[in-house]
């Protein structure tokens, strides 16, 4: 017959085998928390815009032309039931917009502004470390200047940041009646 074994002898062993079969926790990694806004295309400059300023993005929809309206603004377009003022916004500033199939919309929603700006190209989100951020503008986007907020450099690529809401309070694009 067996010897009995002391059951406190029994978890002891139990634990120092654990303890010499247990992995290793794995190398601790910094994490560098990250800015997320919606990259596109305008004029052949990189921007990306805040994310709680987009309300959507869509393929660039038919639009109904209107009247007296400056030569930027696009028209009109039924989306799901609402009207969406389309606004060209390479037009407005003095541009012309690339090629046509890569053309998207970003759809801004400000209080009772709900206004759709045609961009040349959206390349989605976009996840920048926060530590690449600069109060800077780059000198190229000069004319941007009063809608950026600073800009990331990320991957050998600058990303000026354009706010939506900032362009939805400027005078000229409220007041999109031609002269």
């Amino acid at each position: 017959m067996a010897n009995p074994v002391d059951p406190f002898t029994a978890l002891l062993d139990i634990a120092n085998r654990s303890i010499d079969s247990a992995i290793g926790l794995p190398s601790q990694v910094d994490i560098v928390p990250h800015w997320s806004g919606i990259g596109f295309r305008l004029g052949g400059h990189r921007f990306v815009a805040p994310m709680n300023e987009v309300a959507e993005i869509l393929a660039q929809p038919a639009a109904t032309k209107l009247p007296s309206v400056r030569s930027w603004v696009r028209g009109v377009s039924n989306v799901r039931g609402r009207l969406l003022p389309l606004v060209d916004l390479e037009r407005f500033f003095d541009g012309a917009l690339g090629n046509r199939n890569q053309r998207r919309v970003l759809a801004m929603e400000l209080g009772e502004l709900y206004s759709g700006l045609i961009v040349s190209e959206v390349f989605g989100m976009q996840h920048i470390p926060v530590d690449s951020y600069s109060d800077e503008t780059p000198e190229e986007v000069e004319m941007f200047k009063a809608f950026l907020m600073g800009s990331y450099k990320y991957n050998n690529v600058t990303w000026s940041v354009f706010s939506p809401f900032k362009l939805a309070q400027n005078s000229e694009f409220y007041n999109a009646a031609s002269n």
